[in-house]
This record gives structure tokens, sequence and C-alpha cells, in this order.
């Protein structure tokens, strides 16, 4: 087998040296682009084995990435492995549906890389000892062994390798699927230990040291007894997705629809009723804490709407959805206006603490101001809010909203002619930031 090349799409240079540590041990020579359109013109001289293609990318993302390099000729055949944060079935039929051959997560392991590498023969299988090495055949030989043995000389290794080799395939794939399972089962444990107890305390270990032990037994039970209940829930909602993948494809349906994520009710929607798939159980009520407004910082240059924000209001939908809260969630972004120092040509940046104010080339923020109104809503908030208006029936949604520009977290300082930079931009990456409120 020859000497394989990998191409790594991430505008991330961590993650890119991540990923071609783990190649390289496969003995894959690896090259990499930080962004899509670096990545496309690399293909119009160059033809790697596999792509590895990062979701969220500044300009243009890894979807129209998928698709620009499957509508060329050259290039379609291809195989192309997206990584991302996302989860859900929705955005993993995205991802083939543009061509994609598999999704991996964001926080790529060895063995989700030798899976893949295996599956695309990539990299040469393993054999035995016993298969690796050979002995020189005569047909005197072959008929001294055929007088000794019926048997054909040699069959039973081969079937003993090919069952080792399933049965280390099996594992793999087992191991895989206990890791992604332990963390999302460790991730709901964590926010029902939240809700049941808020205001728990650590008990005073003088006055209570005898109860220590018990209060750990407790909380080791409750702990075991949830991840049972979340194993079971899960296995039935896997089951139910099963299913309705197999009724959508024998009814041949164009588009992929996420089943409720949360919803044991399969009760039909009644005349003027809540739709099917709301979580059993009565709503509610939004506490005050719920309707206070949460205040989100975003660092200068990043999606407002992606990255460690998209995840803390997924955290959010899921804390209100769990009990049953009805609304609208409000998301308003508010850009801050920074002092940059560049030019339009060759891009802004933010000026060094000690510019002096009146030496700002520009006083904006270029990464909000080149989206249109439309982008500024993100592929993962647009299935966020998808998925949690069909898991609760419509009762609980989440809409962005354009935030008022004149509106400010932190006011700015007056101008003058000892004005600095960095007291400037201390207050825009203030007001650089998104709010979000339950109505």
């Amino acid at each position: 087998m020859g000497v394989k090349r990998a191409l790594i799409v991430d505008d991330s240079k961590s993650a890119r040296v991540f990923l071609a540590r783990i190649l390289e041990k496969y003995e894959i020579d690896v090259d990499s682009a930080e962004n899509a359109e670096a990545a496309i013109e690399y293909l119009g001289h160059h033809r790697p084995d596999v792509i590895f293609m990062d979701h969220m990318m500044p300009g243009m993302d890894g979807f129209q990435a998928v698709q620009a390099i499957k509508n060329n000729p050259r290039t379609a055949m291809i195989p192309i492995l997206m990584y991302t944060s996302q989860e859900g079935e929705l955005y993993l039929g995205q991802a083939r549906a543009l061509g994609a051959v598999g999704v991996l997560p964001k926080q790529i392991k060895p063995t989700d890389v030798s899976k893949v590498l295996y599956q695309l023969h990539l990299v040469a299988d393993r054999r035995s000892s016993e298969q690796s090495s050979f002995k020189q055949v005569t047909l005197e030989s072959v008929d001294n062994e055929a007088v000794g043995s019926a048997a054909p000389v040699g069959s039973k290794p081969l079937t003993d390798t090919a069952l080792r080799e399933q049965f280390a395939e099996l594992r793999r794939a087992l191991v895989a699927s206990i890791d992604t399972q332990s963390e999302r089962i460790t991730s709901d444990v964590r926010m029902l230990l939240q809700d049941a107890m808020p205001n728990f305390q650590q008990p005073e270990y003088s006055s209570r040291e005898s109860r220590a032990p018990w209060i750990l037994a407790s909380l080791a039970l409750a702990v075991a007894l949830a991840s049972a209940g979340l194993w079971w829930h899960e296995a039935r909602l896997r089951q139910d997705l099963v299913e309705q993948l197999a009724q959508l494809k024998s009814q041949s349906t164009p588009a992929l629809v996420a089943p409720a994520a949360a919803s044991t009710d399969t009760t039909p929607a009644k005349e003027g009723g809540a739709a099917v798939g709301k979580p059993a159980g009565a709503a509610g009520p939004a506490s005050v804490e719920d309707r206070k407004t949460v205040t989100i910082p975003v660092p200068y240059g990043e999606d407002a709407l992606g990255g460690s924000r998209l995840e803390t209001l997924r955290q959010m939908m899921r804390r209100l959805a769990y009990r049953h809260v009805q609304g609208v969630v409000e998301v308003r972004t508010y850009p801050g206006r920074f002092c940059l120092v560049g030019n339009a040509t060759e891009g802004f940046s933010i000026a060094p603490d000690d510019t002096q104010f009146s030496k700002c080339n520009a006083v904006s923020n270029p990464h909000e101001d080149s989206l249109q109104p439309a982008q500024r809503e993100s592929l993962g908030f647009a299935n966020l809010a998808n998925e949690y208006r069909v898991e609760t029936g419509g009762v609980l949604t989440i809409q962005l909203l354009p935030g008022d520009a004149a509106s400010t977290a932190v006011a700015y300082p007056p101008g003058s002619s000892s004005l600095l930079a960095g007291e400037w931009n201390k207050a825009a990456a203030a007001n650089n930031r998104i709010e979000v409120r339950l109505r």
C-alpha cells in the first residue's frame, strides 16, 4: 500500500496539530488549511486520499466547502469526514446529504480516527505473526503434507485471524459508543442534581461528621438510579428513531426530520391542544431566576451564536424544557465598536492598548457589519430552535432578535487627546455580547 495523504481543514491551529499527530502514527502524510477557501485552492493542484473538514469556520463554513468539493468532478470522489460539536440525526443527515461520508465529534478520539481509517482502507489490515511469515512451497512438500493430514494447511490460523479482526472492530465500536453514552449521561445527571438540590450546602464537619457516609451513599445511589433510568430512556428513543427512519425511507421522504428528543408522550394531539411531541407532565411556572436577563460576552471576531455561546443556550433550553416551562426565549445580539488598526484590503485588527485613540483607523466591528440579517442565525442556532420547537410542541421556543446598537452594557469613555485604545476596547469588549431572556 502506497503512502496515503490527508488534508485537515480547520481554523484552529491546535486542532490541526492534534489530528495530524494521530494520522502520522499511521504513516499518513498530512497537509493542512486554515480555512475552506485555502482548502479549495489546495485541491486545485493536489488530490489527497481523505479530507477532515471542520464545521464552524469564518468565511465559508464546512457545509459550503463540502458542497463545493462534491460539485467539482475532479474532487467529487475524495471521501470527506466532518467533525463538529453539533449533535443529532438532523445534522448527520445534512452532512451526508451534501456528500460527507461521516461525522466525528469535535473532541476527536484516536479510536474514532482508527475506525474510519480502516473503514476507508487507508491503512493496511493488521495481520498475525503466523500470517506474516511464509515458507517456500514445492510439489514434494505439498504431497508429504497431504499424506499426513487431509485438512488444508493454514486454514485454522486464517479463520482465527479473521475472527480476531472482527472482534477487534466490534470492541473499538463498543468502546467509542460507551464513551459517548457516558459523557451524555454524566451531563444529564449533573443537570438533574442541580435542579433537585439548588440550595444544597455542605454540612459542618464538627456537628455532622457521622452523617457524611450516609449522605455519600445516598448520592451514589441517586446517581446510579438516574444513570439506569437515562440509559433505558435513551434506548427507547434510539429504537423509536430507527423505526421512524425506516418509515421515512420506505415512504421516500425527501427531508429528514429529527424525532422529539425528550418525549415519550405518544398521545395524538387534540383539536386546540398542544402538538404531538410535547414532554409529558403539566407545564411548570417560570421562576424569577428564569426571567432574569442573562448576558454572555462575545470575543472579538467570533460568531456570536457559535462555540461556547451556543452550548450555553443549549443548556438553558434543556433546563427549561425539563421543567416544562412555557414561553419564548429571546436572544438579542449587540456588537461592540472596537478601536481598530489596518485597512479594508489587508484586514483590521484590535489596536494595541497603548495606541492613542485618535490614531485608530476605524471604530467598528467588521465581523458583525459584514453579515446580512439572514447570516446572523448560524446553522447550529437554527438546529437548536427547531429541536426544541418540535420537542415541546411549540410551547417553548427560541427566537433571534436584533439588538439596539445604542443600548450599551458599559458606557464608552468620552473622547479626549489622552484617551488610549485599551480603555476604549475594554468597554467595547463588554458591549460585544448577546442577551438572553425568557418572555
